[in-house]
Order: C-alpha cells, then structure tokens, then sequence
C-alpha cells in the first residue's frame, strides 16, 4: 500500500485505519461477501428486501490494485416488508439502491461505508402504519442524491482514472479518481431532470474518506445523458482511458441504452468526458430503428487499448439473416466520432420463455432471467501502457450446444479488433453457465471468467431446488501468438436455491443481469450473484405457480420490462385468485428468504 504525494495527513490516517479493520481478511484464493453491509436477519426473523442485493460492479485502482471498489443493486436502505401491508414489498420511493463497498486488500475482504441520506431503514415495525423515510438516515448506497432531486436506482459500473494536475493534465502521479455509473431516477416531488430515468455518475478523489463513510468525499452526481419527457436510459458501462500512453489519458466514457417512449426503440447511445465527468457530449451508435423491424439493441460494454482506441460492443440483430450478433463499433479520436458498427461474432439464444415474467430465464418459470449480453477487456498496459498486449477478449453465455446446455465462451482479437477468432469455451464441462465476466491481465498474460453455474435443467414448476454457484475460471495466455490456453477453475463457490431470490413484488426470482471480474498483473478478483445464505420459502413457492397459472389462464397480466429492474414491481399486484395466497414474507417464510447476497474473491495467478 503507498499514498501518492496529494494524499493529505487525514487521509493517510484514515487509510491507514480501514487497513487495520482488514487485518482478519480471508487468504487470497478464498471466497467471501463483498455486501457486507445487509442484514441476513431482523431481531431473528426474515428480513426481506433490506437482505436484496444482485448486480455487481467491479473496479481495481491501476496504481494500487489492493484498492478495489465495488457496486450492486441494495435494498440494505429499504423498508421491511412488515412495515405497513406485510404482504407487500415496496421500494420505498426516494430512497435509493445503488450499494457501495470498498477493498483495501485487493478483494481478499470488503467493508460497506455507512454515509447519510435518504433512509427507511428505520421501517422495521409490524402495523398498518406505512413507511415515513428518514430524510438523514444511514444508508449503505451512494450519498448526495435526494438533495438535487435524484433516486439512485441501480446498475452499477465502476472505474478508476487519473486526476488532474494543478496545470490541469491528467497524471496518475495527481492520484486517482473513482467513478461510478448509475440509473437515476426522479425523486418524488421535485424530479432533478426530465424523464423516468437518467445515467448519473458519481466520483471521489478522497478515496479513504469515501471507504470511511463521509458524505463529503463525493461529488455531486452529475447527469450523463441528453434527457427528456420519453427518455429511459438504462443498462450503461462506464471506462476511463486508463493507460497513459493514450493521446487521450483520461478521457471517460458511457455507453447506455435508451429506450424511447412506446415505439420500441433502443438505441446504444454513447457520451464522453473530457474534464474528468464534469461535462459530457452525447451521440448514437446504433439505429433507433423499431424493435419489429430489426432487433433490439441491449448490454453495451466499453474499454479502451494502450493508444486510446475506443471500442464499444453490445448485443443486436443482423438484419440480413435475423441472427443475433455481437456489433462492435471503434473511435480513433478519443469517442468524438464512430467507425460504423459491424458484426464481430454470432450468438445463439439462452434459456427458456417464462411466461409467468414474459421474458426468458435460466433456471424455470418465476426464476432467473438470463441474456445474452457482451463482456470486454482489453490488456492495455495500464497505468502507464508500457507492457500492453492490447489483446481484446470478449466473452458471453449461450445455448448454441442445445437446450439446457448453456456456455460461456471468448473470443479473442490481436489485431485492435478487425478480427476475432472462433469462440472458445470458457465454462468448465456441463456447467449451465450464465452471464459470465471476462477480465484479461493489463500485460496480456492471463484471463479470467467469472460465472454463475446452474445444476439443474429448466424447471416448468417451482416444487424442485434450483441449485447455483458462483465460478471462477482462468486460462493462460501466449505471449506470442495471443492464443487462450484452456481454461481451468481456479475456485467453485457455495451452492445456494435461486428460489430463495425474489423480486420485491414476490411473483418471481431476481438476481439481475451480471457479474464482474477484473484483474491486475498477479491476480483474477471476481464478483457474483450468491445464494448461499438464502432459503427457500415453500408459501412463495405455492404463490408463484398460482400466479403462473393466473397469466397462462388469462386472469392477470404479466409483470414485465426491464427498464426500472423490479422497481416497478413494487407494491400493487394484479388483482388474480393467486393474491390470495401471497404470503407476508418477514412472518411467514425462514429466515434467510430473499437473502441474495454478492460474493467474490482474489484469485492468485496459478501459473507465475
């Protein structure tokens, strides 16, 4: 650990007092809960949603890999569900989700800071009595939002870059900068933009005080994308031009969906920064085009190589021969224009259609949804760029073996993205493999992919377990031809029932849409979704397959739409004979009911 010269006495102290909090880590190689923060249980009982988290993000600071920061969807701020009706389970409006946890040992152990806002964690009690939020209460998620009128509503993305100077030039010897990208939605009232949701990013240079818990150690969130009444932006990446051998060091960028009004449009729009996320400049990559007509565009990724290339991936349609493809589109000036996009790899589909959630998942009906989004990392050298490879591996889950057979695969580019190789499968042998994450070393020696592994095939009802870990493969690199050797598990998680995750409107799973590695010269660090201090609660179980029967019979509508996560699930469910049998969670179902938790670790180079 070293703190470079802009680091003041306080900060030096600080730091050097999350260190000692750390000092019982777990050894590396280990797995262990990055959201630490959530309680697994309310004076014994279930505590449901504050036990939600899914979703993770991950970043590692170039200058010192032993600092990590961490993101994922966190209900840790929310009511309970006894507060008020017990059988529903609100996102309590205003507060946010967007969780924040800190490293100061290269992932081997995590630390969630607690900071002041908008909080109902103080809705613990039973009663009709309905939530009244504490407007400075403790809240585990990013601070400054409900002041100029913003909800952080999730998706996390995190990214460390260079400071400035005082003659203004970004230097890693000025430190480093966190930053981190979010949904954002109005809060009740008095919305701070116009639209049902924004990408905003949050940043700190302060970054012990960020890990210690001080509110002011964070910027003001700053809105990214070019708003109005029709616009939902959604599922964005952020990155900083990382390498200081870029023209364009320091650079940031953001890509997101935009979903527009009711035409089923949804471009990948892309905006970058030049003044460290002050202030950014919009444009689109894709075609706004009709879903119908051509395809949906979703899962945006970003990074950038050694000389400051800029490649932008996301999942789409080839309307030539309506297959689903990877489109990559490249900048060779720092994101101020595009190449056009082209196809770089074919996908098949993954899962199977639930249509109790109108949407495909991987484990049955009111399970897991499951996508077929695109990982990327580029070995660009950083910090300073001198050892880059510059090697591209893109990597993603699918069924192309057959139904029930899903994958995860890279691919792979030594040529600044003009060509990718066949797709090499990364997952280890029957593993149904879901959203994996793929990370290569910043001098291109090693790649790692971090999944989560289902054991059992596709269930039609919700009677059978549905058994999942977290898996972290790694595979040798060839320094001279770019070449993947195969890959091996370097670590297998606990096993947990997916069953026991829930939307908050309790009709189905949740565990969002995906996972995170990252990696340095000596080591993977990996993040998942983890189930395994869940239980199932047979009353769910009984109310889902009702519900189940009530959309397939007509009787209800499904609850679908990925814009707002499982906000909009929020309290109301569709009047149906199923609402019957909904049970109240925190009285009627065990203890570690919806306890969906993120777990991860730091995989040690196995081959120095």
């Amino acid at each position: 650990m070293h703190c470079l010269r802009v680091c003041s006495r306080r900060a030096v102290a600080l730091l050097a007092g999350v260190i000692a909090l750390a000092a019982a880590a777990p050894a590396w190689g280990q797995d262990t809960e990055v959201t630490v923060g959530s309680p697994d249980a309310f004076a014994g009982a279930n505590a449901f949603s504050q036990n939600k988290q899914n979703e993770p993000g991950l970043a590692v600071n170039p200058i010192d890999p032993s600092i990590v920061a961490a993101g994922a969807n966190d209900n840790i701020d929310m009511e309970l569900c006894r507060a008020g009706d017990p059988r529903t389970c609100p996102f309590t409006p205003g507060v946010g989700v967007s969780g924040i946890q800190f490293s100061t040992d290269g992932g081997a152990s995590w630390r969630q800071p607690t900071y002041t806002g908008f909080s109902a964690r103080n809705c613990t009690g039973l009663g009709p009595a309905e939530c009244v939020p504490d407007p400075n209460g403790p809240i585990g998620t990013l601070p400054g939002y409900a002041g100029p009128g913003l909800v952080s509503n999730g998706d996390p993305e995190l990214v460390f870059g260079p400071r400035r100077n005082a003659a203004g030039v970004f230097t890693w010897d000025a430190g480093a900068r966190l930053y981190y990208a979010n949904i954002a939605t109005p809060f009740p009232g008095r919305p701070g933009f116009r639209g049902a949701a924004a990408i905003a990013v949050s940043r700190t240079d302060d970054i012990p005080g960020a890990i210690a818990g001080h509110n002011d150690a964070w910027m003001a969130p700053v809105i990214v994308t070019k708003q109005n009444t029709a616009l939902f932006s959604d599922k964005e990446q952020i990155w900083a031009d990382n390498a200081a051998s870029s023209d364009f060091f320091g650079n940031v960028y953001v890509c997101n969906v935009g979903f527009r009004g009711t035409a089923g449009s949804e471009p990948v729009l892309f905006a970058r920064s030049t003044d460290g996320g002050a202030t950014w400049t919009n444009r689109q990559l894709s075609p706004a085009t009709n879903n119908a007509q051509t395809g949906g565009r979703q899962g945006c990724a970003i990074r950038t190589d050694s000389q400051g290339v800029v490649y932008v991936v996301w999942v789409g349609t080839d309307i030539r021969t309506r297959q689903g493809v990877f489109f990559q589109a490249r900048s060779f000036n720092g994101g101020a224009t595009f190449e056009r996009p082209r196809a770089i790899a074919t996908v098949a589909g993954i899962g199977q259609f639930d249509p109790a959630q109108g949407r495909f998942t991987i484990d049955g009906v009111a399970g897991a949804r499951t996508d077929v989004f695109p990982s990327i990392d580029i070995a660009n050298g950083a910090p300073n760029g001198d050892d880059a490879s510059d090697e591209i591996v893109v990597s993603w889950a699918d069924d192309r073996a057959g139904t029930n057979n899903e994958r995860a695969f890279v691919i792979r580019s030594t040529d600044g993205g003009a060509h990718y190789s066949a797709p090499q499968q990364a997952s280890e042998g029957a593993d149904r493999a879901n959203q994996p994450a793929v990370a290569i070393s910043p001098d291109g020696t090693d790649a790692y992919v971090v999944y989560n592994s289902y054991e059992a095939p596709w269930q039609s009802t919700t009677a059978a377990p549905r058994l999942m870990e977290g898996v972290v493969r790694h595979a040798e690199v060839d320094p001279a031809t770019g070449a993947l050797g195969s890959f091996t598990t370097v670590h297998r998680g606990a096993p947990g029932d997916a069953r026991g995750s829930s939307a908050n409107g309790l009709t189905s799973e949740f565990l969002g849409d995906y996972n995170y590695a990252v990696a340095t010269r000596d080591a993977g660090v990996g993040v998942w979704n983890d189930m395994r201090e869940g239980e199932d609660c047979p009353a769910i179980d009984t109310y889902r397959q009702a519900f189940l029967a009530d959309v397939t019979g007509g009787a209800a509508q499904p609850i679908v739409g990925d814009e707002a996560e499982d906000r909009d699930e929020a309290a109301e469910l569709p009047a149906a004979p199923s609402d019957a049998l909904r049970p109240a969670p925190n009285d009627q179902c065990p203890v570690g009911f919806g306890n969906s938790s993120i777990f991860g670790g730091s995989f040690a180079d196995p081959t120095p």
